[in-house]
């Protein structure tokens, strides 16, 4: 065997592989992608569920919604100005 003939032979040797490899890959996406749909229903089902109790719980407790409300939007603005201000609040 001359030394063209045997790069030759390892070349398609290596595709070989590189193929079988890619199909694998392929095919390991596709479950992936399929689970992570399965997963995306229920996480769905599942916040629907927390919505129409808090929507129930909203509409039998308004004051205590709205407070319950206003201290998340104070949080979240706290945390958001913090952020923003990259923490150096006061610091010049």
């Amino acid at each position: 065997m001359t030394k063209k003939s045997v790069v030759v032979k390892k070349q398609a040797q290596v595709e070989a592989v590189a193929n079988v490899l890619k199909d694998k890959v392929l095919t390991q996406v596709d479950k992936t992608k399929v689970m992570a749909e399965k997963e995306m229903v229920k996480v769905k089902k599942q916040l629907e569920h927390a919505y129409s109790s808090v929507e129930g719980y909203a509409k039998k407790n308004p004051e205590k919604a709205a407070l319950v409300a206003a201290g998340v939007g104070a949080a979240l603005g706290a945390a958001l100005s913090l952020l923003l201000s990259g923490g150096k609040k006061g610091k010049k």
